[in-house]
Parts: structure tokens; C-alpha cells; sequence
């Protein structure tokens, strides 16, 4: 899947989330009015934070995806979290603390006085709505999995794209959270006592809770920085250190720019044999080592560096070069040459071409 799919698939998530969610809120908002019933009020309020979260979302996507300018050189990926921890913070203040408010408002002084029926239909409606919204997201998450070769829950866990993660949570969520006002419904309903239906809207809050917590979190993360998940360090870490000209990779930090777009920076200790050649010739055969991989390695920096004593590798066979002969006839990497950093992936702008 390219990253142009990428990209359209996730936009394409969000904005199937937020038409269901606005429809359902609408349609909760009038059960909830007809029947007086704190849990659907809840919900109500549960479906208009998750509709002004999708709004949030979508300008996050857009909106980090505009090319680098002189004034961002990395771009503006990291924009999307700042829209992303918004939506977040919208859901915890918005839909819990409406839903606990008014869940303990019900216990205390509320008489239900309403029609039971409207609710239960809404509920179903809602849930088939919920449950088409969520079948899209988790198809984009298996299919990224996939990509990724990883598992779905780890790939939740660790992604950089937290707009395809708020779909899929939130969608989850509303499924519990419909769940939770059948339940308190039905019972007040049997039993005649508004306890369980102020239960449940608690319950509907505390949910959301949870659910913006974990995306604040994520997105606070990203924000400050976040490298890369392990296991993909050490493969990168292995592409560096198998280049010919590589003795040994002293330093590798990485970094989430965006969701989709990773910068990779290292110091490098080249053979002592290899001449400027020798190390451009690896810088251009990282970049496409990597970028081969997975598209979204947009900046690679390689930094030659001296090895402090007794860390280089044991002896082996010298690096021959491309078509050198013995080392002695090939002059030797001066100390300027050696602490002179090389640069792969340079943005397009950099040389006035265009933009990648």
C-alpha cells in the first residue's frame, strides 16, 4: 500500500466516523429528550464529542500533511498531534464530564418520565451504525499491521497515526458505551428505580475517561518526541551496519516527525581505508536501503565519526573499496574528511528542486 493510499484511507476513516457519529447524536439527543432517560442523554452527549473529534481529526490530517518551507524543514507532521491531543481533551471535558454530572444528578433528584420504546430503538439503530464505523477501522488497522508486520494490538499500541487509533477507540467505546445504556435502561425500566440509569451514565462517563486519557498520553508523546518502536530500531541498525563501507554504528537516534514520516540520524564509523567516495557511495545506498522498506523514512543523516579506542570490531579483512587496489596505494581518510558529516535524504527543497 503506498503512502498516498495511506493517507486517503485514513481520511476516508475519519470522515465515515464522524457522518455516523453526527447521525447518531442527533437521533440520541431526540430519544433522550422524548424518554428523559440519563443514560441516552449521555450517549448523546458521548456521540457530539466523538463528532467534534472527527472534525478535530480531519484538520489534523489535513494540516500535517502540508510540504516542508524553508521555515519547517521537517514539514508540519507534528501539527496532526496538536489537533489530535485537542480532540482528546474535548472528549475528557465535553462528553465525561457531562455524562458524570448528569449520571449523578439522575441518582439524586431525577424522575424518569418518558417513553421507554424510542430508546431502545435509537440504541439498536445506533449500535448497526457504531458497528459499520468500527468494521472500517479495524480493516485499516489489519491492513497497517500487515505493513508493518506486526500484530493489530501492537500496532495500536506503537502507531504514529493516532487519528486511524481515536477512530478505532472511540468507535470501541461507543459499542461498550451503548452496551451500558441498554443495561441501565432496561433495568430502570424493570425495576422502576433511576439508580441503574444514573449507573450507567456514570459508567458511559468513566469510559470516556479512560478512552481520552489514552490518546492524551499517546499524543503528548509524540509531541515532545518519540523514536521509533524497538524492534524496527534494530532493524535499521542492522541495514546501517551491513553497508560495505561501515565498520560499526556508534549512535543511532530516531524520531516520529509525523504519521508518516521518520527521521533517522548516526554516528557511523567508516573502515579506515574508505575514501569520500567510499562514504557518499554508503550514505545513498542507506537511503535506499531504508526508504525500500518502508516509504517513511523521509530524512537519514549519517554522521562519520572516530571509534573511541578499543570499541572498533575485531580485525578482518580491510575494505577493499570499489575497484581499489591494496590499501597502501589508496591515500589515506584524513582526519577533516573523517569528521565531515554526510547527509542522505535531503529534502527536495534543499536544492531548489521540487517537493517530495
Amino acid at each position: 500500500m503506498s503512502e498516498g493510499q495511506v493517507k486517503a484511507e485514513s481520511v476516508g476513516t475519519v470522515v465515515v466516523a464522524g457522518a455516523a457519529n453526527l447521525a447518531i447524536a442527533v437521533a440520541k439527543l431526540v430519544a433522550g429528550l422524548i424518554s428523559g432517560s440519563a443514560a441516552m442523554l449521555s450517549e448523546a452527549a458521548h456521540s457530539v464529542a466523538d463528532t467534534t473529534t472527527e472534525v478535530l481529526l480531519y484538520l489534523a490530517l489535513r494540516r500535517g500533511a502540508r510540504p516542508a518551507d524553508t521555515r519547517h524543514p521537517f514539514g508540519y507532521g507534528k501539527e496532526s498531534y496538536v489537533w489530535a491531543f485537542l480532540a482528546a481533551l474535548f472528549t475528557f471535558v465535553a462528553g465525561a464530564g457531562f455524562a458524570i454530572t448528569h449520571g449523578v444528578t439522575t441518582i439524586l433528584v431525577h424522575r424518569h418520565s418518558g417513553d421507554y420504546l424510542v430508546s431502545y430503538l435509537v440504541l439498536g439503530v445506533s449500535f448497526v451504525i457504531e458497528s459499520v464505523s468500527l468494521i472500517r477501522a479495524g480493516r485499516q488497522v489489519r491492513n497497517e499491521s500487515r505493513r508493518w508486520r506486526t500484530s493489530p494490538r501492537r500496532f495500536l499500541r506503537l502507531t504514529a497515526d493516532t487519528t486511524v487509533k481515536a477512530v478505532f477507540l472511540e468507535d470501541s467505546a461507543a459499542l461498550v458505551g451503548l452496551l451500558l445504556a441498554a443495561v441501565g435502561l432496561g433495568l430502570s425500566h424493570l425495576t422502576g428505580d433511576e439508580l441503574w440509569d444514573g449507573l450507567a451514565s456514570i459508567g458511559i462517563g468513566l469510559l470516556l475517561l479512560v478512552v481520552a486519557t489514552i490518546l492524551a498520553w499517546s499524543n503528548l508523546s509524540l509531541l515532545v518526541g518519540r523514536s521509533v518502536p524497538e524492534r524496527l530500531h534494530r532493524e535499521i541498525e542492522r541495514e546501517l551496519a551491513g553497508l560495505p563501507a561501515v565498520d560499526r554504528v556508534d549512535t543511532l537516534m530516531t524520531m516520529l516527525l509525523g504519521p508518516e514520516e521518520i527521521l533517522v540520524a548516526a554516528k557511523v564509523d567508516f573502515h579506515d581505508e574508505a575514501t569520500g567516495a567510499d562514504i557518499e557511495a554508503a550514505a545513498d545506498e542507506a537511503e535506499r536501503r531504508l526508504i525500500d522498506r518502508y516509504p517513511e523514512f523521509r530524512f537519514v543523516f549519517l554522521d562519520p565519526t572516530r571509534s573511541m579506542p578499543g570499541t572498533r570490531r575485531a580485525a578482518g579483512p580491510a575494505y577493499p573499496g570499489p575497484g581499489a587496489g591494496p590499501p597502501a596505494a589508496r591515500p589515506a581518510l584524513t582526519r577533516a574528511r573523517r569528521r565531515r558529516r554526510a547527509r542522505i535524504a535531503c529534502p527536495a527543497w534543499c536544492d531548489g528542486g521540487p517537493e517530495r
